[in-house]
Formats: C-alpha cells, structure tokens, sequence
C-alpha cells in the first residue's frame, strides 16, 4: 500500500514527539544534576544523598551535585524543587517527614504527592534513641524510670520539628507514659552535637548519622526504633524489647518536579536501582543500618501514599502540630 505524501507527513509529524522525548532521555543528563537536600550537612538525609548521588554520578557521567537547603522540616527544600523547571536537572532527597508534613503542617504552599513525582525509593533503616554517657539511665527502663522521676526535667533533641525523629520522640513518649521536653534542630548533626556537648539529655536521630557515635561509645545507643534489631547494631537493642508494639521506619528516596519526563524518570529508577543491586553500595547502606527499598515509581508512588496515610493517623492521634 502506498502512502500519500500528505498522510506520510501527517504520520512523520505524529512520530517526532516520541522520538524527541526518547532522543532526550538518551542525552540526559547532559550537564550537572542538583540532588536537594532539606537538612543540613551530616545528617541521614545528606549522607543518603551523597551516596547514591556518587553512584549516580559514575554511572551517567555528570556531577549529581547534592545542595542542602535545610529550615521547615524539608518545607523549603521541597517548595524549590516544586517550582523547579521538570527537565531532571533538579531532584529532591526525600523521605519520611515528607509524608509527615502533609499533615503536621496546616498550610504549605504545595501537595507533596501530587506536586512531586516519585522517582526511585532508596532505603529503609530505623531511628537510634541516643544518650548522653553522663546521663545517669543506660537502658530503655532505667531511663523510662528516671524521666517519670524528673517529669519535664528530660531535654530530647531532634533534627526538627516534624521529622520521623521527633515523631518516633513523641510516640515513645506517649507508648512509655513520660515528659520529655522536645528541643528542635535543624538536622541530625546539629541536635548530635548538642548531645554531645551535653546541652540536651536525650535524642532521637538516623542511624547514618549517628551509628559511629555509638560504635565509638561518644554516645549511648539506648535502642534502635525498629521492631527488631539492627544487624548493624546487634548489641544494642530495639526499643520494642521494652515498649510493647513500638516500631518506627524511616525510609528515603528520590523525587523530580511533577511534569518531569517519564523517561527521564525511568532512567534515573533503573540506575538508582542497579545501584541497590550492586554489593559495594548495598554494604555501604548497610554500614548504615539500611536495606535497599527497591520499587518502580509507580510502586513508590503507593508506598508513599500509604506512609502519609499512616503518619497522618499518628499525628492526629498524638494530637500535635507545627507551631
């Protein structure tokens, strides 16, 4: 059958969007990507970052630059990459206290699920409730025992208010019957350091930030918030052990400006995911405490949907909120 030279121009025409987008796609990234992070150098998020940004780096052969922007619980961070151009040239770190902030926050100028597109998930760890080597409890009931003797007495520090720490902080406070005074920070070095300076009793903190501490007894690792403990912790135990049903997750992945190309998407998945398969990455997030989270866009997309879902419950359950 022949064509005629209008309907072969007509179907040329129809074709050069797809073939554009696949050109695209092959030539991403073609300059440096910013990788955004919404708290402060040092802590999980950052560290996360850094790790898959280098992989991300070596695999597609230009700098993954990561730019922390930390204040407001990852608002600011994640409001800068809302209004980012959707080309792929600028992602956000993210994690559990976004799911978090969709309801502890009551008025945010963006819909975290609807306004950014789920990339890739990286990994899931839990929290370490940490103390201070002066402080005079070093178990979960001695300390439990000593903060219902000092009622409002305790000070427990956080990366901020809102985060899955603060979170994990308020639910172990609730579960365990006890006043701890909450002292916000703007990431996990900042509130370890006031730990370690002794300026604040207690914290809360992501076991990248803080496992070294621990392994080097600078800092008590009280428990860990998972259900079980950590193989990378395995003396330590979990906070579960003593507080009947605690269990807190933290989790992190990748996100792009909704609108961003789905094959730019795709491509930043399958090596984001190559990435959780390959041993030396893998043992560095397990240096950490993580195990890969490997799920399509479309499966984390859920999956955040769900953690917002069930954050939400916990928040209004608590009753707590931004002040």
């Amino acid at each position: 059958m022949k064509l005629s030279r209008r309907k072969f121009l007509h179907l040329g025409a129809a074709a050069l969007p797809a073939v554009s987008r696949v050109a695209w796609a092959q030539a991403y990234p073609s300059r440096p990507v910013r990788l955004i992070v919404g708290f402060a150098a040092g802590g999980g998020y950052d560290i996360v970052a850094r790790l898959i940004g280098q992989w991300l780096s070596e695999r597609l052969g230009q700098p993954f630059v990561i730019e922390n922007r930390p204040g407001a619980g990852t608002n600011i961070a994640t409001e800068a990459v809302v209004r980012a151009p959707p080309d792929g040239y600028t992602l956000l770190l993210i994690g559990s206290t976004n799911a978090i902030n969709a309801t502890f926050y009551q008025k945010l100028n963006f819909n975290f699920i609807s306004d950014i597109a789920p990339v890739s998930s990286i990994t899931q760890q839990p929290q370490a409730m940490l103390a201070n080597p002066s402080f005079p409890a070093k178990t979960i009931p001695a300390f439990i025992d000593y903060a219902k003797a000092n009622p409002g007495k305790v000070n427990m520090s956080s990366p901020g208010a809102g985060t899955i720490s603060h979170l994990a902080g308020e639910l172990f406070k609730m579960m365990a019957g006890v006043n701890l005074v909450h002292v916000p920070f703007g990431g996990n070095s900042p509130a370890l350091t006031a730990l370690l300076g002794g300026q604040v009793d207690v914290s809360v903190a992501s076991l990248p930030s803080s496992i070294e501490y621990i392994r080097t007894g600078k800092l008590r690792g009280l428990g860990v918030t998972t259900a079980m403990r950590a193989e990378a912790l395995p003396d330590v135990p979990s906070v579960g052990e003593f507080v009947t049903g605690y269990d807190v997750t933290a989790w992190y992945g990748v996100g792009a400006p909704k609108g961003t190309p789905v094959d730019i998407i795709d491509k930043l998945n399958k090596e984001i995911n190559a990435g959780l398969a390959d041993p030396k990455l893998k043992a560095r997030l397990a240096d950490f405490g993580g195990t890969p989270l490997v799920l399509s866009p479309a499966d984390f997309g859920k999956f955040i949907a769900q953690e917002t879902e069930k954050w939400g419950k916990v928040i209004r359950g608590i009753n707590i909120k931004a002040d």
